[in-house]
């Protein structure tokens, strides 16, 4: 087993073309054909987190928060990238981050911050665009069950909760092969007439190299005849945030008690009491001020999120209940998400849950 193979499946669920411009996740130090040993799951990777990588005999760091973010210029004592460099070079130990890409994906760390309040029905809170295509392709009649099943195979055709999804158009195509050609249909140097289907299906455009390699597997002619076209619809399943239903409706003090308890919160901040009942609740793990008015455009009874300022609050009661749960608090889950993500894959695989608390906040 090589490292890229665990950071492969990882890609496979959270695309690295989800992350955010200013991220920088993926493989960070570390050759991707290594031999994979032993993992190391964290919420963030510093100097205690390395000793224990080393300590419990890891070769690989799978954090959430990249610990080389901003452009290094240079490496000198007194740096803390500069200790954890150096102490991973020396034991020959790799480093992954799963940041925004992980927070972009419908299931990803918000979903499970979901599941542990017990809302299982939720969607994108704000979806992204220009992140999907549409294939046409035009093939024998005869043949278009096969090509359309491998281009649902390879990920196209998912629209929302439905797959297999594509439109067909029957029709006529014409073309004349030349002494060199080898066609499927027809004769050299005569004009042949075929009915053809045209099969046209919607993609998210990271799945492209995938789907047009499976399109020309299946596809019985010699020259494939395709379309693509880049689409600016919402892409229902990557963006920023999720909105879901309670499965019975709470008082405020009921919500928040919850959320509490099942996220072992010490402190929540949070707006001033509506009298209203919570229904439907808004999230975004980590800093999310900036989803605020997509909770409140969604018609959220609560948002929680975290690294709230002062003046978030302000007029709150008017709108919903805003809640800060803390950044630590609110993606301490994504070393739990990880482990069971890679474990239900690689059974036989070592994954092991970081015990540092690398929470920098306090409570007095």
């Amino acid at each position: 087993m090589t490292i890229d193979e665990i950071t492969n499946h990882l890609e496979s669920l959270c695309p690295l073309s989800l992350q955010e411009d200013y991220d920088n996740c993926g493989l960070l130090l570390g050759d991707p054909k290594g031999e994979f040993h032993k993992a190391l799951l964290c919420l963030d990777l510093t100097e205690t987190v390395m000793t224990e990588a080393i300590q419990r005999q890891c070769n690989l760091i799978i954090s959430h928060h990249p610990f080389i973010f901003r452009g290094l210029k240079k490496l000198t004592p007194g740096q803390p990238e500069t200790a954890i460099i150096s102490m991973a070079i020396r034991n020959n130990i790799a480093v992954y981050a799963i940041h925004t890409n992980l927070d972009n994906t419908l299931y990803g760390l918000n979903g499970w911050v979901f599941s542990k309040l017990g809302i299982s029905a939720y969607r994108i809170l704000s979806p992204k665009t220009a992140f999907l295509s549409k294939l046409a392709v035009f093939c024998p009649v005869d043949q278009s069950e096969k090509v359309r099943n491998a281009l649902f195979a390879a990920g196209a055709g998912q629209i929302g909760h439905y797959d297999c999804c594509s439109y067909n158009v029957s029709g006529e195509g014409t073309f004349r092969a030349s002494d060199k050609a080898n066609p499927y249909v027809g004769e050299k140097n005569q004009v042949h007439v075929e009915r053809e289907t045209r099969i046209e299906v919607i993609f998210p455009t990271y799945l492209q190299g995938r789907v047009i390699s499976a399109l020309l597997s299946a596809h019985p002619y010699e020259e494939v005849a395709y379309d693509l076209y880049p689409l600016q619809n919402k892409f229902s399943q990557a963006g920023a945030g999720i909105i879901g239903q309670l499965d019975e409706p709470c008082s405020e003090v009921q919500f928040l008690d919850r959320v509490r308890k099942n996220l072992n919160i010490p402190v929540i901040r949070h707006s001033a009491f509506r009298s209203k009942l919570i229904t439907t609740v808004a999230l975004c793990t980590g800093s999310g001020s900036f989803l605020i008015p997509e909770a409140i455009s969604a018609n959220a009874d609560a948002y929680l999120t975290a690294d709230l300022k002062y003046h978030d609050f302000f007029d709150m009661e008017k709108r919903l209940l805003l809640a800060d749960i803390g950044h630590y608090e609110s993606e301490e889950g994504v070393k739990e998400w990880l482990y069971a993500a890679l474990i239900e894959k690689f059974p036989n695989f070592a994954f092991l849950i970081s015990d540092v608390n690398t929470n920098p906040v306090h409570y007095f």
